[in-house]
């Protein structure tokens, strides 16, 4: 099979196709073929050293990648899933996932079935993005109907997805993106849209109960001035500083770093809400296998508005 391999960090040209024998399969997996992967910043992260690389550079050959959506071609002897059946996922994150393959071992507790009413792309655009939103709410935040909540970078890949999310679970939400994705950020089900281009902070008379920050850096002091007394502000990107920590604990705020978690039953629930069209993946942008280059450069540049797969 064809597979993406990093030997070593560093730009897109560090991203080597190589020819590798099919993973061999353990009695709670699937070998699923794949037939479209989704590409996040923390894929770019790791391809460049940073990120969750530290926890993976020892693994030779380096698949990076953990979205998937494909076809099982064949199942364990414990596994629930089925030759032919249509899976999608997010595998084994933060370990090491290998989705940049045409075929990847799965672990069966990691998987959903693809609902029937998305394609592959739109599947596998509906993993980590929509895990990190899905996971935050309900497990950190406990957002509860009538909350104000707050999105930051709303028309990005978690943003997207977070809006959704939290309309769903019955929150007033407030998205921020440029003033050229209001119209996407409205459409998403957003009560309010504010252009992060300018805006005062310091000054908002609006406090909230949740903001869930995906921009890192002074967005998180940004994000402490207008949380409510006792609220919670989760923060993707990277931790908190301990300048940040000292005064969220100044303010009785619940700030944390959160990193998202592979999670079968959690997928289950996601691919009820996408059948139901409760939540919707947008992807911009689709490229080839090989085109993975390309696709990571998309990422990279920030501007991305929802998801970028990769088809193969």
């Amino acid at each position: 099979m064809k597979a993406v391999i990093i030997n070593e960090p560093g730009g897109v040209e560090k991203l080597v196709y190589i020819e590798t024998a099919k993973p061999e399969i353990k009695s709670d997996e699937v070998l699923v073929q794949v037939k479209a992967v989704s590409i996040n910043p923390v894929d770019v992260k790791v391809r460049a050293g940073g990120g969750i690389y530290q926890l993976l550079k020892n693994e030779h050959p380096l698949i990076p990648g953990w979205d998937i959506s494909g076809v099982v071609e064949e199942a364990g002897t414990n596994a629930t899933f089925k030759q032919g059946d249509e899976v999608f996922g997010m595998i084994r994150f933060p370990g090491h996932g290998k989705a940049y393959a045409e075929y990847v071992a799965a672990p069966v507790d990691q998987l959903a079935a693809k609902p029937a009413n998305i394609t592959h792309g739109q599947a596998a655009a509906s993993t980590l993005a929509a895990l990190t939103a899905y996971q935050a709410m309900t497990r950190h935040a406990n957002i509860t109907p009538g909350q104000k909540v707050l999105v930051h970078a709303a028309a990005g890949g978690v943003g997207h997805f977070a809006v959704q999310v939290a309309k769903h679970l019955g929150a007033y939400v407030v998205g921020t993106s440029s003033v050229k994705n209001k119209d996407f950020v409205m459409g998403l089900g957003a009560d309010e849209h504010i252009d992060y281009h300018g805006y005062n902070w310091k000054n908002s008379e609006v406090k909230y109960d949740f903001v869930m920050d995906t921009v890192g850096g002074n967005n998180i002091d940004n994000s402490l001035e207008v949380v409510k007394d006792g609220g919670v502000v989760i923060s993707i990107p990277a931790g908190l500083s301990e300048h940040q920590i000292e005064r969220a604990k100044a303010k009785n705020v619940h700030a944390l770093f959160f990193l998202v978690a592979s999670s079968g039953s959690d997928m289950e629930v996601l691919a009820s809400w996408l059948s139901q069209g409760i939540i919707k993946p947008y992807v911009s942008e689709v490229f080839n296998f090989n085109e993975m280059g390309k696709a990571h450069l998309q990422v990279e540049s920030g501007r991305t508005v929802g998801k970028v797969v990769v088809s193969l």
